[in-house]
């Protein structure tokens, strides 16, 4: 485990290579699973605000549910999530060329909202478990990014390279500079003759 500020991160997070291939896995984080994708608490409310913005890329059936259940769910362990279509594909995926994507993120891509998406989405495959005083920063393994890791090795990009930006919008830019050098000083060489 890496220590950086009030977190611990799992070594994977710079030992696995990973660049996202949503042409070969057709989206498939966004379709399969058990429950929808974790969302922080204040996440909740930017969903409902910028709703108006993003409902017209939902499918009809995703806005149906929202329409009816709201912008969140809860998981197994009573944690926040987004709800389900038919206990399947996430509530605000949408589907363009047999590929699932985001109706968040496309409204926020066209400026029709100021939220992004959550978190947890733009930094998967890392997922990040809350402890009193101190979050575990973990890669999420999960065989429909096998494609990923594939292309993240044959480009040599570092998973911790590849979420970038999503690191910085969860932990700020002085987080990430101190993960860059604690990793960079872990995978040093140590000099010849000593």
């Amino acid at each position: 485990m890496i220590p950086v500020a009030n977190t611990l991160v799992s070594n994977d997070i710079s030992d696995v290579y990973f660049v996202c291939d949503i042409a070969r896995c057709k989206g498939a984080c966004c379709v399969a699973g058990d429950a929808g994708a974790p969302l922080e608490v204040e996440e909740i409310e930017l969903l409902i605000e910028n709703l108006d913005g993003f409902m017209p890329f939902m499918t009809p059936k995703g806005s149906e549910i929202v329409n009816q259940a709201g912008v969140y769910d809860y998981d197994i362990s009573g944690k926040y999530v987004t709800p389900l279509v038919d206990g399947r594909e996430c509530a605000f995926a949408y589907f363009t060329g047999g590929i699932a994507r985001c109706a968040i993120e496309k409204a926020w891509e066209q400026g029709k909202s100021g939220f992004r998406k959550p978190v947890s989405c733009h930094l998967y495959p890392i997922r990040v478990s809350c402890y009193n005083g101190f979050d575990a920063v973990n890669y999420h393994q999960w065989s429909v990014c096998r494609k990923a890791l594939i292309k993240g090795k044959n480009e040599n990009v570092p998973l911790y390279r590849f979420l970038r930006e999503p690191l910085v919008r969860k932990y700020g830019e002085s987080w990430y500079v101190e993960l860059d050098e604690a990793i960079a000083q872990s995978t040093k060489k140590p000099e010849q003759g000593k």
